[in-house]
């Protein structure tokens, strides 16, 4: 590094240990780019900061990467970006920086930091700086300033050592002012990044984020990060922004990761519209709340090009759901799921196992509904409760009451039961979660749906084929890894 110079090592941790991630069911299934540290590459790039970023989850043998970046560059600024169950590989991995260069400034991001906030410098010495919120203006703040107890939305020690926060920033970004983010510094883009499989047509797909937040406050989700406001790119950004991922990198087909992409109809009237009208022969997935969607929009929808709709069903007990999230209709969402389907448009149902509350009875209710549905595919996660979710505050104050939690971050993936509800055992439900998944693969609908996919996704298959024995280890014995 030049005298002055201003540089950033971007890191998205692995999680794990690199020797395990060859039979990592959860890799093989989907390997998600890190787009908000590509957003932030793109801002810091803008703002004349030098970065890069390294994906150790789409690299996991990336140590050696790292430790050559360090020594060459000398940058002084390190990133992390981290989960809950990712957050201590980000720490060793911190550790190791300033073992190498002990006068780099350590900075944490992402929804596990902007959850504990003061918790993670009070208890982490070799964490220098956390980033609570989106990290754009920030991170950038925080990299040219000499007076870090100015900049809005960081954690910072002052001169006695206590952490202090200096409270969310008062005005957050213009969605449509962001330059599309850096895709380019993902090494291996898009190759190397996988959809979740049976959930595309073709190849090659990508991924995009067209808004931020969700106004919504159901129970089990951690609003950290974006809080309750909901922020998002117009229509002609949208459109822009898919133009350029088809003919820089050559994708066809697109995953909107938002939380809720139909939230503001207008726009997705807009974009459909462009979509219709332009030339791009792209195909896209969205994640939508049966609320936002109708037969007007789904047929625009469908002549875009969406292939896929996921829905969060969560549950199909409806006493259960009403606990946890707001609308608990299970009627309007068999009727929204069903005029999805009369538009020719796939759907997958979001399920999770295991909310404060649960009994085998709701389980098996669950069951029932589920498979009386026409859905096409669907992913049933074990409930966790993440740092900065209400349910996490409700179940750390009245504790046995509703059940036990084992609040090992590094477990907290949604692939292990943490928590177990009062009244069940956690051998009990791990049976259950493994005959959910079981009897669903049984039905003669279901098989012939998957027997379709080798010619509406040819490419699924063949990922399929090459990861038989780890997909069949975790469909007899649950577990993510070898």
């Amino acid at each position: 590094m030049q005298n002055g110079e201003k540089r950033i090592l971007l890191i998205h941790p692995l999680g794990y240990s690199a020797k395990n991630a060859k039979d990592d069911i959860s890799r093989m299934a989907n390997i998600m780019p890190p787009l908000g540290l590509a957003s932030i590459s793109a801002f810091l790039s803008e703002g004349g900061i030098e970065n890069d970023i390294i994906d150790c989850y789409a690299h996991p043998d990336s140590d050696g990467l790292i430790r050559e970046y360090l020594l060459k560059h000398r940058p002084s600024h390190i990133g992390f970006s981290c989960t809950t169950s990712s957050f201590f590989d980000g720490v060793r991995l911190a550790e190791m920086a300033k073992k190498l260069t002990p006068e780099i400034t350590v900075v944490f991001g992402g929804v596990h930091v902007s959850a504990v906030k003061e918790g993670v410098l009070q208890e982490y010495p070799v964490i220098d700086f956390c980033i609570v919120g989106e990290g754009e203006e920030g991170l950038r703040e925080l990299i040219n300033t000499e007076d870090a107890s100015r900049v809005e939305g960081i954690v910072f020690r002052n001169d006695s050592g206590k952490s202090c926060f200096t409270g969310y920033r008062k005005k957050l970004l213009d969605l449509d002012s962001l330059p599309f983010p850096a895709y380019e510094k993902l090494a291996g883009y898009p190759g190397v990044y996988k959809l979740p499989i049976f959930n595309y047509p073709r190849v090659p797909n990508g991924s995009c984020i067209s808004s931020r937040g969700c106004p919504y406050a159901c129970s089990y989700c951690d609003r950290s990060v974006f809080r309750r406001s909901f922020r998002y790119n117009s229509a002609e950004y949208l459109y822009e922004h898919v133009s350029w991922l088809n003919q820089r990198f050559g994708i066809r087909h697109i995953n909107f990761y938002d939380d809720q992409f139909t939230f503001q109809r207008q726009r997705i009237i807009d974009f459909c519209r462009k979509m219709i009208d332009g030339s791009l022969k792209m195909t896209f997935n969205c994640a939508a709340r049966a609320e936002h969607l109708d037969e007007e929009l789904l047929h625009l929808m469908k002549g875009a090009g969406c292939w896929m709709i996921s829905l969060g069903i969560e549950t199909g007990d409806e006493d259960l759901l009403a606990q946890h999230r707001q609308n608990p209709d299970l009627q309007m969402m068999r009727q929204k799921i069903e005029m999805i389907k009369k538009a020719g448009i796939r759907v997958k149902g979001l399920l999770m196992m295991g909310l404060p509350g649960e009994t085998e009875q709701s389980i098996l209710k669950s069951r029932r509904y589920v498979y009386s549905l026409p859905i096409d595919d669907f992913n049933l996660a074990k409930f966790t409760p993440f740092p900065g979710s209400p349910v996490y505050r409700q179940i750390k104050e009245q504790g046995e009451l509703l059940g036990t939690f084992n609040e090992d971050w590094e477990r907290m993936d949604c692939m292990q039961f943490q928590f177990v509800p009062k009244g069940i055992e956690l051998e009990r439900m791990e049976k259950l979660f493994i005959d959910f998944y079981k009897y669903h693969f049984m039905r003669n609908r279901v098989i012939w749906g998957y027997i379709t996919m080798l010619w509406k996704s040819p490419d699924s298959w063949l990922r399929f084929l090459s990861g038989l024995r780890s997909f069949l280890r975790f469909a007899f014995t649950n577990r993510r890894m070898g």
